[in-house]
């Protein structure tokens, strides 16, 4: 017998195995809520505060002041790229920031290559969800996130967050994800940073080396 065949017939058996046993109970004695309420002003203070630890930028606005802000935080940028599905109104007011804008399309095919994403300087998009005591975001996948690729690809993400989807805990993010289990999801905690090797800071690696968040009351 050959060692492909050997993995491929132990593969099989622990298959087999694993569908005949029942399914061991997963213990549930963490939390699963937060003292506070999700968009509380205690949860938005904590999520800023995780943030600007990892050094993301953190804006503060209500609803009128979204558009504003947003031309803001790409006023010193050249271009930036958005997904096709963002608010109409966030897609103006990246355009009245002067730099030039590219719409990533998949459900029209037109996608943007690895090579032209990494010469747009920004990306800007929605997200789904965070979570303030680790000041984690979450992203699904959905049109107004758009693909994996912008969000990881360019120098920096600006990211639109709104208060009322900040929960306190991960298990309550969660179960907001879990609504849509099928979807992918990015997890962000900060810029893209590692101390892998020689413990030295390294910006940049794995995603954007620069992360702004809106916070959207």
């Amino acid at each position: 017998m050959d060692a492909k065949t050997e993995i491929f017939n132990r593969i099989r058996d622990a298959l087999q195995l694993s569908q005949n046993a029942p399914a061991p109970e997963i213990p549930r004695n963490y939390r699963m809520e937060g003292e506070f309420a999700p968009g509380s002003a205690e949860v938005i203070a904590e999520m800023r505060e995780k943030l600007e630890d990892y050094k993301a930028i953190v804006i503060e606005t209500d609803e009128s002041g979204l558009p504003q802000a947003i031309t803001a935080a790409l006023a010193d940028v050249k271009s930036v790229v958005v997904p096709h599905g963002l608010n109409q109104k966030w897609i103006a007011a990246a355009k009245e920031s002067g730099a030039k804008l590219s719409i990533d399309n998949p459900e029209t095919g037109e996608i943007l290559s690895h090579s032209e994403l990494d010469a747009i300087q920004t990306v800007l998009t929605a997200s789904r969800c965070g979570v303030s005591l680790s000041g984690t975001i979450m992203l699904d996948g959905e049109p107004d996130q758009g693909r994996r690729a912008i969000t990881l690809v360019p120098d920096q993400h600006v990211l639109v967050l709104a208060a009322k989807e900040i929960y306190a805990v991960v298990p309550q993010a969660v179960a907001k994800l879990g609504a849509h289990p099928t979807r992918p999801t990015t997890w962000i905690a900060g810029p893209s940073a590692t101390s892998d090797i020689e413990l030295k800071r390294v910006d940049g690696v794995h995603g954007p080396r620069k992360l702004t968040v809106i916070i959207v009351r």
